[in-house]
């Protein structure tokens, strides 16, 4: 029983250090990004490392690493296999994942966006009117997508 303890240990330890690792690639994808917004390599490998378990977080970083070059193969197949993920998660679950991602985040903080939501709910043609405006058909589309916002 004492040899499992050590085994315990050691990969426990290991699991940390992946989870640190982890935190380190992040920081280093990020700061990337930050140095040369233009470099596609630091959005396909923050987006790489967020694909497994936040698929919704990993679709806007592949958005924008194809804004920077749309025919990317590596940006197309992530965002394909990010949409494919979140289309196999219960509505919570995906609901859940997209309460975490900093853009759906900002668009439920937007006063306006809170107003239109709000009314959009009660009346079905102030829909219509609101979703004449691209900048907010486009968050719109956004929470629909993260399963946030449901159409009946």
């Amino acid at each position: 029983h004492g040899g499992n303890q050590a085994k315990e240990a050691v990969v426990s330890t290991q699991s940390t250090g992946k989870l640190m690792e982890f935190g380190l690639a992040m920081e280093d994808c990020n700061k990337c990004i930050e140095l040369n917004p233009g470099f596609i390599k630091g959005y396909l490998r923050k987006a790489a490392l967020l694909k497994i378990d936040k698929p919704t977080e990993a679709k806007s970083v592949y958005e924008r690493a194809l804004e920077i070059d749309p025919k990317n193969a590596e940006a197309q197949q992530g965002y394909q296999h990010c949409v494919n993920q979140m289309r196999n998660l219960s509505p919570e679950e995906r609901a859940k994942n997209a309460m975490m991602d900093p853009e759906i985040q900002q668009i439920l903080k937007d006063p306006a966006m809170q107003v239109i939501l709000e009314q959009m709910q009660k009346d079905p043609t102030a829909a219509q009117e609101h979703l004449k405006n691209p900048q907010v058909a486009e968050k719109f589309q956004k929470l629909v997508q993260s399963g946030i916002v449901s159409i009946r």
